[in-house]
């Protein structure tokens, strides 16, 4: 049994020193002990050399790297574990520049490792959302007045879309509540047995544009309306949305923020986290497409997540979801 307790990098290299560490790890994860084939799952499977399967029914070998982000890699097991460990650690991410530096590899095979790794992260981009719940858009893109003059785009202010990309966001608020269940001795009394915490998650897509029709489906598709209050701004965007919630409006155009007949209507919390996602691509990436920001708006929504998770169990929970093909061809022309 391979010791996989870790909290640093030192922990990480001492817990897989070869590539055969790595793949009885992956193999734990993912099969425990129960084979099952990437192309008939109801095969049986004989154990071949080298770290080998081969599926009865098809006739075709496979390891535990096949189907995965791994599939025919030329680099190690071991600078992908790296790899993963820093990107699902480091609370703003890494370049590629610093990654090819790190492992010693060219800066195009770190930006193709780590856009496979992003490939990943919309596993937690998909959470049915209830409670209280705040809705807001943003736009991802360079403000005007810090461009020099020869590079300013004219009319680009507000929800204008020539420059910037508008990602629209759906968060669920942390609450706190309190398990209640009848006392043993007296009748029809009460006692508190304990207090269950439901940590804030959010959803998060690119999208075309804000109007109802690219905001809406994805609201209807997430947040549930039978348990859910839900909470936006006044923009157009969200207009008819109270016919399937309990929906509540702050008023940004009146400079109201927090509504004065109840402090608990206001979407403060999904603003500030737009604001850790735009300083994580200005400070870390400088610059992201268009055709690439999904990517790294589900590593920030992956990120807050599991921000209470140890380094540990982040690690092995992208382990657990590689089933993501993804090959260079595909990433470059769509």
């Amino acid at each position: 049994m391979i010791n996989t307790s870790f909290k640093s990098i030192l922990d990480l290299i001492k817990a897989f020193p070869d590539e055969q560490s790595c793949i009885d790890h992956l193999e734990k994860l993912r099969w425990n002990g129960d084979v099952i084939s990437p192309f008939d799952p109801t095969s049986k499977v004989y154990k071949c050399k080298d770290n080998k399967y081969r599926c009865k029914n098809t006739g075709k070998y496979f390891n535990v790297k096949t189907n995965t982000i791994f599939d025919n890699t030329k680099l190690g097991l071991q600078k992908w574990f790296l790899a993963i460990y820093i990107v699902t650690s480091h609370k703003k991410g890494i370049s590629s520049l610093q990654l090819s530096r790190d492992l010693d590899i060219t800066q195009k095979s770190a930006w193709f490792m780590l856009q496979r790794i992003r490939k990943c992260f919309g596993i937690e981009n998909n959470n049915e959302l209830e409670g209280t719940v705040e809705c807001d858009e943003t736009f991802i893109g360079g403000k005007n007045k810090n461009r020099h003059t020869d590079k300013k785009v004219k009319n680009s202010q507000g929800r204008s879309f020539k420059d910037k990309t508008p990602v629209a966001g759906i968060l669920q608020r942390g609450e706190s509540e309190i398990i209640q269940r009848p006392h043993r001795v007296i009748p029809n009394k009460m006692v508190r047995e304990k207090v269950v915490h439901v940590i804030s998650r959010i959803n998060a897509f690119v999208v075309p544009d804000t109007k109802q029709k690219s905001i809406q489906p994805l609201i209807c598709k997430y947040v549930n309306p039978e348990t859910t209050r839900l909470i936006s701004d006044e923009w157009l965007g969200y207009t008819g949305l109270n016919k399937y919630y309990d929906h509540k409006i702050i008023d940004h155009s009146k400079k109201e923020y927090v509504s004065l007949q109840d402090s608990t209507v206001h979407t403060n919390n999904i603003e500030g986290s737009w604001n850790i996602l735009k300083k994580s691509i200005s400070g870390m990436y400088n610059h992201v497409s268009r055709k690439h920001l999904q990517k790294y708006v589900d590593e920030f929504v992956f990120r807050f997540n599991t921000r209470k998770h140890t380094a540990e169990n982040r690690f092995n929970l992208l382990l657990l979801n590689l089933q993501t093909k993804l090959t260079y061809k595909t990433l470059i022309n769509g």
